[in-house]
């Protein structure tokens, strides 16, 4: 099918603001968005900006604004975003990151946000034997947490970061549940002061955006409001 991407362009060095510009492409209604965006860099114009890496879903490099909505390039098919030859598919870097060009967006503050909630095991205690033992009950109580890929699509498709954007971010938070909600972890008085904060969990108003954005399927809204419920219990 011929499809046109009106894709939004930047370049730092040379555009005042950021402004669309279309390209016809022949495709597969099976091919993946990133293929057609391949296909633009390689052979209509080599100077598109965009980032990728595995291609399958599991780098999350890819992470845009398709049509309106946060998902990855490479996950996403054509058919399942055009009915038929003719149509447009809209293309827009992440929301609330700064665009360095084209697609590509500075993630620093998102990873910035990221590292302030400690995301990672912190436990000073003597290991027994060889390893902390956990139960396959104690894993499953945050194990969708652990498929995060980075990607920033919650992040995006957050509609409080509009209003707020000193506002932690989903992605952060779902993050620092995986370790309060880990066992084998002791370092929820470290994490709490930055959860508990007015710009930490509480500007969540459960639009569920970022669990519908997500795509490893991770419970984030859930795992918010469990974050809070661990504040208010004073874990």
């Amino acid at each position: 099918m011929k499809i046109t991407l009106k894709i939004q362009r930047f370049n730092p060095d040379s555009d005042e603001a950021p402004h669309y510009q279309e390209y016809e492409v022949e495709i597969d209604g099976n091919a993946r968005l990133l293929d057609a965006l391949m296909q633009i860099k390689r052979f209509q114009d080599g100077s598109l900006g965009f980032r990728k890496s595995c291609a399958h879903g599991v780098c999350g490099s890819d992470a845009m604004r398709i049509n309106g909505k946060d998902a990855l390039a490479c996950k996403t098919l054509i058919k399942d975003i055009v009915g038929g030859s003719g149509e447009t598919i809209t293309v827009e870097p992440l929301r609330y990151l700064p665009v360095q060009r084209d697609l590509i967006v500075d993630q620093a503050d998102f990873f910035t946000k990221y590292r302030a909630v400690k995301p990672y095991l912190i436990n000073d205690e003597p290991v027994a034997e060889k390893e902390r033992i956990q139960s396959q009950e104690e894993r499953l109580a945050f194990d969708d947490t652990t498929n995060c890929i980075l990607c920033a699509s919650c992040y995006s498709a957050c509609p409080v970061l509009s209003e707020n954007p000193a506002f932690l971010g989903p992605a952060a938070i779902s993050q620092a549940f995986r370790f309060l909600a880990d066992s084998r972890d002791r370092g929820a008085a470290e994490r709490m002061p930055v959860l508990n904060e007015h710009d930490g969990v509480w500007p969540c108003q459960n639009h569920f955006e970022c669990t519908r954005a997500c795509p490893r399927s991770i419970l984030i809204t859930k795992r918010i409001n469990q974050t809070k419920k661990m504040i208010e219990q004073g874990k």
